[in-house]
């Protein structure tokens, strides 16, 4: 046994503590390794000593240092700038790593880059030129649309949307990364037309029509050389009715008329409501001094976008009779259903309610020179420009009908 511990038993057993607990303290002192993780060192307090736990560095659990993620899964609620705060980080570096800007609009699920983009490492000595052209990629900026995009890059909407796995209802954002053929996809040839069928008489019987983008009824009644109101009773279909890509129409043969003949303008037919909107937009465009083919472009455009409807609904927040955004700058929501300001605002020109914010057709330059659907869609960006060339006729019928 050793010195010190004969002399804690002396000491207790001084003042009183029992033999047997003096044999357990003693054993314990002596069986104590000492290589222990909590050593007992001595420390003096008055005349006595008491032992102190000192913890070995083996005994300290590491507490490991925060670190930022590499990248962020945006929730519900999330601002670009809560996020920085959150990680402790600059908005205006998150914005730039994930090139948004300060407008940009993020939306829960987008994966957000928390550092910087590491550097590009020097570039290698060039190999033998690559066989083929390497793929573009487009990053979209707010008001990007897959025309626009094609258009830049001289390729066409469905090269783009099969790129990217996207389908024609599909919607893209600012700072999503689009893939972009390095080459045009070109358009594949025409099949040619039967030879068997001549083409001065077709046997329209029976026939059915799948509708594909761009169709309306008024166009298929003029193709099969029947009328809008034989579609309607073969389809179950109205005015009102709305027809979708993939749809099967069929087409009732207009045996009663000989095929010289022109289709009957049924389509030009709107009912009460459409009636009303066609007029206001007629009557405002004159008060303007809108010429015939702008107010018609007019018309067009907002039977494609509403069905010369004013909807209190659209995609995401648009609004109204041309579907104008809120959230673009064309107004606040009651602004956008007031049809009065709606239509003065398509319009544009010196007396736009909406002064500079937005572009109406009388600010576009040479908008008189564009085709139909080139004058509308330079107004309304829409992902289906040849929508809205299909109305042309039928507007000027509008203007005859309701003007």
């Amino acid at each position: 046994m050793r010195l010190d511990t004969e002399q804690h038993r002396t000491r207790y057993a001084q003042i009183g503590v029992p033999a047997a607990v003096l044999g357990v303290l003693a054993s314990a002192f002596s069986a104590a390794p000492a290589s222990a993780a909590m050593p007992a060192m001595p420390a003096e307090t008055g005349s006595h000593q008491r032992l102190v736990a000192v913890p070995t560095s083996a005994a300290l659990k590491a507490v490991p240092a925060h670190t930022t993620p590499a990248a962020y899964n945006v929730q519900y609620g999330d601002t670009v700038a809560a996020i920085a705060a959150r990680f402790g980080l600059a908005t205006v570096d998150v914005l730039t790593w994930n090139d948004l800007g300060w407008r940009s609009v993020i939306y829960p699920g987008q994966s957000l880059r928390l550092t910087a983009p590491a550097a590009a490492p020097a570039p290698a000595p060039a190999p033998s030129p690559a066989p083929a052209p390497s793929a573009q990629t487009h990053t979209v900026v707010a008001g990007d649309t897959i025309f626009a995009i094609a258009q830049k890059y001289d390729t066409s909407i469905d090269a783009i949307l099969a790129a990217n796995g996207l389908s024609r209802d599909s919607v893209i954002y600012p700072g999503q990364v689009i893939a972009i053929s390095a080459a045009a996809t070109p358009e594949p040839a025409p099949a040619p037309a039967p030879a068997a069928v001549p083409p001065s008489a077709p046997d329209t019987a029976g026939t059915t029509h799948m509708v594909v983008v761009g169709d309306t009824l008024f166009a298929i009644a003029q193709k099969y050389g029947t009328s809008v109101a034989a579609l309607y009773a073969a389809n179950g279909l109205g005015p009102s009715s709305i027809i979708y890509p993939g749809q099967s129409i069929i087409v009732a043969a207009a045996a009663e008329a000989p095929a010289s003949t022109p289709a009957p303008i049924e389509s030009a037919v709107l009912n009460a409501p459409q009636a009303e909107n066609a007029a206001m937009i007629i009557g405002i465009g004159r008060e303007l001094g809108v010429s015939e083919r702008g107010i018609a472009i007019a018309l067009a455009t907002s039977m494609v976008e509403s069905w010369l409807r004013n909807l209190d609904w659209g995609d995401r927040d648009s609004l109204g009779l041309f579907q104008q955004r809120p959230s673009t700058g064309w107004g606040t929501p009651d602004q956008v259903m007031d049809r009065d300001r709606s239509i003065r605002v398509f319009y544009g020109g010196q007396s736009d309610p909406n002064g500079s914010t937005t572009r109406g057709l009388l600010d576009i330059p040479g908008w008189e020179s564009m085709t139909f659907s080139e004058a509308a869609q330079s107004v309304q960006i829409s992902a289906y420009p040849e929508r809205y060339g299909a109305w042309e006729s039928a507007a000027y019928e509008w203007i005859a009908l309701y003007g």
